[in-house]
This record gives structure tokens, C-alpha cells and sequence, in this order.
């Protein structure tokens, strides 16, 4: 049986928002609950919520981030299985739909995610071979960055009792770390049909907020080395994805003058080293 909650976390999105929830509600396949995660927002997003949709269970809290938006969801969502939408993408009708389909046939998959098509100042991109998605065992496939989008899962909600909740002390790639930790343990159902529109460009993007999006890889790396929940293949492809990108970050760092992280990543890189060899 799939009891299906749908959880949109969304700042300061009110002009974009509709277009997730419409794309929601028009689902040939219905989801049973949809939970809008509001992070602290001072446009009009609660009124919009309020007055256009009223049947939508909306969650107010203060400003703490999208982990903690999409944890509080989780939390209270009374279906089965969750589903994530990003408050500026949407799902082709049939999302849902082809999902249940596919894990019908494949039962014993506990997450499944789709294919996508990326859009940005409304022209459609072209992805390139890094990103590529893929099923099956793919956590190795994982390690260079997230290849799994948020907004195209379907995931078997006993999974965040076993693995936790996003992490909130990441202030980015909180969905890579989610990943790494899922697909450490269990295979992914993929569907190779884009289900999803992503899109890109905003200001508000978190890729922008930030210089050197691997710093936040590099510490969820670390945390699944340190998990000991690694078999010996995977452990060792971690490491050297690790000492990697803390080599890259460290010239970057050095050019940018960004000296907050060099001396943890410098003993880490000492660290993993040692147990490399």
C-alpha cells in the first residue's frame, strides 16, 4: 500500500510555489497529503497558502534552513512514503504514477528516483556525463557529487529511521550527505524518463550563497568514512574522492584567502592518508 505525503519546503518563493503544488495536485496518480514546509518567510507566502490553498497542511517555523524544513515534514507526514519537491521545480502529471508502477515490479527497492530535464531562463540544458543518473547499487557513483535530485524521490519513510534526518549543520549539499548514507546500505530503483522540471538560475540558490561547495562534501565524505558502515571497496573510493576534493579545495582556498577550513581539511587530508596507505 503507498500512503504518499509530499513535503515542499519553501523561503521566500511565493511568485514560483504554485507552480509545485499545482503540479502536485494534478498528479494522475493523487498523493494523500501535501505538507508545505514554510522556512520563516516575510513575503506572502502564508496568505497565499491560506486563501488559494486551504485543503494544504502548512507548517510555519523560523528561519532554520531547508534540512530542517524537510526534517520537521518527515516528521508529522502520515504517509508511508515521502516524496520531496523543491518549491521551485515541478512533476510532469504522471510522476507518481510511474513510480508506484515501477516499484510495484520491484518491491524490494525502498527508494526510487527519476530522470529530469533542466531549465534555466527558460531554455532547456544540455546535462553532462557527471551527471548522469543511474540505479542500482550506485553509492560509489555518488561520491563525486549528488546525482540523486530531491525533487524526483520516492522514499520509504522507515528508511530516515535507520539512516536519520537531513543534517541540518550543513549548510549545503544536505542531499549529497543524505545519499551517501542511503545508498551505503540499499540499492535505487531509477527511472530513466525525465518526471520532473528543475529549475535553475535563482539568486536564492544555495550553489550561489556559497564559495566552494565541496567544503560541505568533503565533511559528509569524512562522516561516512567515519560511519564504519562502508564495505572495503566503497571505504576506499570514499577516501580517495575525499583526499581529492580536499586537495582542489585547498588551492582554491589559498587564491580566495578563505583560510576557515584549511587547517581541519589539511589534518584530515594527514589523517586519510595514512589510513589510505
Amino acid at each position: 500500500m503507498y500512503k504518499i505525503s509530499v513535503i515542499i519546503p519553501t523561503y521566500n518563493r511565493a511568485s514560483v510555489l504554485p507552480g509545485a503544488i499545482d503540479s502536485v495536485l494534478a498528479q494522475s496518480h493523487a498523493a494523500d497529503e501535501i505538507i508545505i514546509v514554510d522556512d520563516g518567510s516575510t513575503d506572502e507566502t502564508q496568505q497565499l497558502i491560506e486563501s488559494r490553498y486551504p485543503q494544504i497542511k502548512l507548517i510555519s517555523q523560523t528561519n532554520q534552513g531547508v534540512s530542517a524544513a524537510r526534517n520537521n515534514g518527515i516528521k508529522i507526514a502520515q504517509g508511508n512514503w515521502i516524496c520531496l519537491l523543491d518549491s521551485d521545480d515541478i512533476w510532469l502529471e504522471n510522476k507518481l504514477e510511474k513510480q508506484i508502477e515501477a516499484l510495484n515490479k520491484n518491491p524490494d527497492y525502498l527508494i526510487c528516483h527519476t530522470n529530469e530535464t533542466w531549465i534555466r531562463n527558460g531554455v532547456i540544458l544540455n546535462q553532462g556525463k557527471k551527471h548522469e543518473k543511474r540505479g542500482g547499487n550506485i553509492f560509489q557513483h555518488c561520491l563525486p557529487l549528488c546525482v540523486i535530485s530531491p525533487s524526483s524521490v520516492m522514499i520509504n519513510k522507515k528508511l530516515f529511521d535507520e539512516v536519520g534526518l537531513f543534517d541540518k549543520d550543513l549548510l549545503a549539499c544536505e542531499d549529497y550527505d543524505m545519499w551517501l548514507r542511503i545508498c551505503s546500505k540499499y540499492p535505487v530503483l531509477f527511472i530513466d524518463e525525465a518526471l520532473i522540471n528543475k529549475f535553475g538560475g535563482h539568486n536564492d540558490q544555495l550553489s550561489r550563497q556559497h564559495w566552494g561547495m565541496d567544503r560541505f562534501r568533503i565533511l559528509a565524505l569524512d562522516k561516512s568514512i567515519q560511519s564504519n558502515n562502508l564495505n572495503d571497496d566503497d571505504r576506499q573510493a570514499a577516501i580517495k574522492m575525499l583526499q581529492h576534493k580536499i586537495t582542489i579545495f585547498l588551492k582554491g582556498a589559498e587564491k580566495h584567502g578563505d583560510n576557515e577550513y584549511c587547517e581541519k581539511f589539511k589534518a584530515l587530508l594527514i589523517q586519510h592518508t595514512k589510513q589510505y596507505a
